[in-house]
């Protein structure tokens, strides 16, 4: 949602790209998020192959409080580093995250469904 509020409207596989994710579980996300009422799922007016995903009015309305709950969330984990420590936290962070990504996609193909 933080990339559609922030970016606008997104292509389904741009936004598979973006986060790194798989197509398959960018599939399912959307779906749930659209039966949830969160996003809106619409054919690509240049190419019908294509579906563009755009936030929904009730998402919006959830932005504020959706940021607020995040730099709560960040000032409660870092509020004890120094900067150095902040910049090295979120550098090991980001290592995870690249890290996890290929382990999460390979539970995808596998048929595992978890890590």
């Amino acid at each position: 949602m933080l990339q559609l509020w922030d970016l606008g409207p997104q292509r389904q596989a741009d936004l598979v790209t973006l986060l790194g994710s798989d197509t398959a579980t960018m599939t399912r996300t959307i779906r749930r998020l659209e039966t949830a009422g969160f996003i809106r799922r619409r054919r690509s007016e240049h190419d019908k192959r294509v579906y563009i995903i755009e936030p929904t009015a009730a998402s919006l309305a959830l932005r504020a409080q959706v940021e607020q709950v995040w730099s709560d969330l960040e000032a409660a984990v870092t509020r004890n580093l120094d900067k150095s420590q902040q910049t090295q936290l979120l550098n090991l962070l980001e290592q995870a995250e690249a890290d996890l990504i290929p382990v999460a996609a390979n539970a995808e193909t596998d048929g595992m469904g978890q890590l």
